[in-house]
């Protein structure tokens, strides 16, 4: 949830909520990682790479990872687009 004076995309610089802003930019950054290692997966099983059960625990792995990241999301007050953060000229991270 986005606080009232806080654009969206934006990392929340407020000095007494700094933890706030610190746990918002970490997520952002296992987020794109997460999201990095799903394409990387997909292109593994669709290149025929992997065993069935590879294929199977991989798939268990990031399920796994996103149902974390939603817990974390819930806990500090996040949702997907606080993730997304704004790079200005360079747009949106993710």
């Amino acid at each position: 949830m986005q606080p009232v004076n806080q654009a969206p995309g934006k990392i929340n610089l407020d000095p007494d909520k700094a933890e706030d802003g610190l746990a918002q930019l970490v997520l952002t950054v296992i987020e794109l990682l997460r999201q990095i290692v799903e394409r990387h997966a997909i292109r593994r099983v669709e290149g025929g790479t992997l065993t069935d059960e590879q294929i199977e625990d991989l798939g268990e792995a990031l399920m796994n990872l996103e149902e974390k990241m939603e817990e974390l999301k819930d806990i500090f007050g996040l949702e997907a687009e606080d993730l997304n953060i704004d790079l200005g000229p360079l747009g949106k991270l993710m």
